[in-house]
């Protein structure tokens, strides 16, 4: 014998009520079946709505005609696809029963009052009718079909709306009733009966408990509840996009998962089940392929004993503390003894007898009542202050952690609080241990969503993820995308996915819907409607926080580059290829180092000085293992790098700079190239690095425009004025030919912090006298490298050198 129980989304239109016949007709080829179903989708929910409205004839006889309507269209579109079916004898059927739900609502408006006896046969309807659809489509398919009252053979005790099973009685019951064993068994979900064998509904999730109380009843070898979800997943998969299906969990797993919110199967449902060791299977009417999850006796393997992240929403914390709770256990037992005769079930308990303090938490629509029982049951501790008044939180969530005998793994609770941590979501409770298989945490409920995502990633998810906010969309922004998607390939490999979740400009940002997927973002971005200014880049950052976030800022923009600090402390990562912070003020450059030491957080910059060389990284490197600098020579920017080259080819000023712009060597001003300053900046970066406390006033700059150059911003008029300078270089550099030398934009580093950047000839037995077309070299003299320096040489400008840089940085992230 099989069990299979088929919810409201599998019975939601004619398709997929004919799709549900399939699968029991597929199944009953290998073993008898008995099938429980529920009312189609949403039908019950429309039901409830009528008992509890206000009471007016015509409007509850208006929804009851809507609710039939629903039925009679559902079987005609049956009848168009499976002609065979018996569409009149059905619809004589659903007319019967919603004539007789009006008549009982005429009563119920004559009395002014719905009787909660009268509710649940009102609220039951659709589970009945079900029955009967499914019974029709079967018979129409030449299949003999036994189908079970519920309330004649269920025996239930409790209240009309939320009654239990005898299932001993009730096995007793079944026993009795003979079966063919061809025939296929049919039960409404949902219903049982009484002693008085009066019709009573289950309550939530009555459905599924009904499912599993026949399959005890039958002695069935398993049950099947089909739904509209492949099965039981790590985590709720509409929160968490990468949450993973469980092939199988046990009985206890399955229990705690579904007491701390997971919408796996409601504890009552699970309870017979495991009591009579029956396997469960949770399947997909839409992905009947799928292997759906079991649930069964078996503990997991040692391997895969973590089994999901869930969460509970609207929580309250109570706190009781007083010289009284010396004797916890004691006050523990009340508090449980007085809340449980009202049904209020406590869901953790926490305590501290150093501070003789006890918390508890419920949901917070019980909270007027708990304090209204406690403060009765509490009165005589309170009036001789053995108690102080209670201290009551709103507004709170649980987040859980469930795997088999969860608290002797290593490990586990140290990785849930340093993600908590990182996310600076704070702890306001714990529980461990009143549970082997569960580690709790209540937080504030504005925080659940991103602690449920941290905390699943960083159990579950076996890749190292970056979440990227990328700023700056001009060449180097534009070819870091492309070398990412280059290299999906080698990230996959290593276990590497980096998320982008905005991309900007000084314009207008983008969110990605699908951070992963960078393949249409130019398409997307075009299309954005979203605007961009600082102030809504701090709320977004604010609300969007992610494990590992990063600010990418790829723009050369200063009021951007003052926010580093802001970021920082916001819990981001910072890499830049923006010159503009690390030569602000020494203040500023302490501030940010400084923060992000105190936030443990990465800021990153080897682009700053290099573009794609090493540089800030090996002089880290000599410095952290106690060599020290004596003398530093470079040229450092690829731009003048490149110039020079092409003067000495004979190319005049005007028109070398012009071909290095068309290149994308120089700044987007390439008065900040041949001023000097741009190499100013990076030996201010470099000396700095080293130790020294230089602002950039304190570097000597021999630039190589004059004064009156600085009031040509337009481009176009800059180059014109330009061609001034062609013949006096021409001059000089013929000069420097003829003893053998070339010119070159050196910046100097002396042992005493001295800076300088000039023009200066070099020979040909300098490092730098074959540096150009762009490359950069850098001479470091140190105590170990001397009197041969350590040279790093290659390109040192271009977009694409920049963005490998700053790739390699985000990597350095989390490598």
């Amino acid at each position: 014998m099989k069990l299979l129980k088929f919810g409201g989304t599998s019975l939601a239109n004619a398709k997929k009520f004919l799709c549900v016949a399939d699968i029991i007709e597929k199944k009953a080829k290998s073993d008898q079946i008995a099938v429980v179903l529920s009312a189609p989708a949403k039908i019950t929910n429309y039901l409830v709505t009528i008992i509890e409205n206000d009471i007016n004839n015509d409007e509850m006889l208006e929804k009851i005609d809507l609710a039939e309507n629903i039925f009679i269209k559902l079987i005609k579109d049956i009848k168009k696809i499976e002609p065979c079916f018996l569409y009149k004898k059905t619809k004589e059927v659903i007319e019967k029963e919603f004539n007789k739900l009006k008549k009982i609502v005429n009563g119920i408006v004559l009395i002014k009052q719905c009787p909660e006896s009268i509710q649940p046969i009102i609220i039951s309807r659709g589970e009945i009718l079900s029955v009967v659809i499914m019974k029709n489509i079967l018979k129409s398919k030449s299949y003999d079909v036994t189908i079970l009252n519920p309330v004649k053979n269920l025996l239930s005790t409790g209240s009309y709306l939320d009654s239990t099973v005898d299932i001993h009685e009730s096995k007793n019951r079944i026993k009795k009733i003979k079966i063919n064993q061809k025939n296929i068994i049919l039960m409404a979900g949902f219903i049982a009966g009484n002693k008085k064998e009066e019709l009573v509904v289950l309550g939530r999730n009555g459905s599924d408990y009904s499912a599993a109380v026949l399959a005890c009843c039958l002695n069935a070898n398993s049950c099947e509840i089909w739904t509209d979800v492949d099965g039981v997943f790590t985590s709720d998969p509409r929160i968490v996009s990468n949450a993973c299906l469980l092939e199988s969990i046990s009985y206890q797993e399955a229990m705690e998962l579904s007491y701390f919110g997971a919408k796996v199967l409601h504890p009552r449902t699970i309870e017979p089940i495991a009591h009579f060791q029956i396997p469960c299977i949770i399947k997909n009417t839409n992905n009947i392929n799928s292997k759906g999850t079991l649930i069964c006796q078996k503990n997991s393997s040692e391997e895969n004993f973590l089994k999901g992240v869930t969460y509970l929403e609207n929580i309250a914390m109570f706190t009781m503390s007083g010289s009284c709770l010396k004797d916890s256990g004691r006050i523990i037992s009340r508090i449980f003894t007085v809340l449980s005769r009202e049904r209020i079930k406590v869901i953790l308990i926490t305590q501290s007898s150093s501070e003789n303090k006890i918390n508890f938490c419920t949901l917070e629509k019980s909270i007027d009542v708990i304090l209204l029982i406690l403060k009765k049951e509490f009165l005589l501790e309170m009036k001789e202050g053995l108690l102080n008044h209670l201290n009551i939180v709103k507004n709170l969530s649980i987040l859980s952690v469930i795997g088999s005998n969860i608290i002797y793994k290593n490990n586990i609770a140290s990785k849930i609080f340093s993600s908590l941590g990182c996310s600076k979501i704070n702890i306001i409770a714990i529980a461990q241990g009143s549970s082997e298989h569960t580690i709790s945490i209540v937080i504030k409920k504005e925080n659940i969503l991103q602690a449920i995502k941290n905390v699943h990633n960083t159990l579950f998810i076996k890749k190292k993820i970056i979440n990227a906010f990328l700023i700056g969309i001009g060449g180097v922004g534009k070819a870091l995308l492309k070398q990412i998607l280059k290299q999906k390939k080698f990230l996959d490999q290593k276990n590497i996915k980096i998320k982008f979740r905005i991309i900007a400009n000084s314009q207008k940002l983008l969110f990605l819907k699908n951070p992963s997927n960078l393949n249409n973002w130019e398409d997307d971005f075009k299309i954005s409607k979203e605007k961009f200014n600082l102030k809504i880049l701090n709320k977004l950052l604010q609300r969007n926080y992610h494990e590992n976030s990063v600010i990418l800022d790829c723009t050369s923009d200063e009021l951007l580059s003052k926010q580093y600090i802001n970021f920082i402390s916001h819990g981001f990562h910072v890499i830049t290829s923006n010159k503009k912070a690390n030569t602000d003020s020494l203040k500023y450059y302490n501030e940010i180092k400084n923060t992000a030491l105190q936030k443990n957080k990465k800021f990153l910059y080897e682009t700053n000085v290099g573009a794609g060389l090493p540089v800030i990284s090996t002089l880290q490197n000599l410095l952290n293992t106690g060599d020290s600098l004596i003398r530093f020579k470079g040229v450092l920017s690829g731009s003048l790098s490149f110039i020079f080259g092409k003067l000495e080819e004979g190319i005049s000023l005007s028109e070398a700079t012009k071909e290095a712009k068309k290149l994308g060597f120089t700044e987007p001003n390439p008065s900040d190239d041949l001023s000097g300053i741009d190499v100013a900046r990076k030996i201010l970066i470099l000396a700095r690095e080293i130790g020294y406390k230089i602002e950039l006033k304190d570097i000597e700059i021999e630039s190589i425009l004059p004064e009156k150059f600085k009031k040509y911003q337009n481009t176009e008029e800059f180059f014109l004025k330009l061609k001034e300078l062609d013949l006096s270089f021409s001059n000089r550099i013929n000069k420097a030919r003829n003893l053998g030398n070339v010119l070159r934009f050196v910046g100097t580093i002396e042992k005493e912090g001295k800076c300088s950047v000039k023009i200066e000839e070099i020979n040909k037995k300098n490092p730098l006298y074959k540096v150009k077309n762009g490359e950069n070299a850098l001479t470091f003299y140190t105590k170990y490298y001397q009197p041969i320096p350590l040279v790093l040489r290659g390109y040192g400008a271009g977009n694409d050198v920049t963005a490998s840089g700053v790739f390699s940085d985000l990597l350095r992230i989390i490598l």
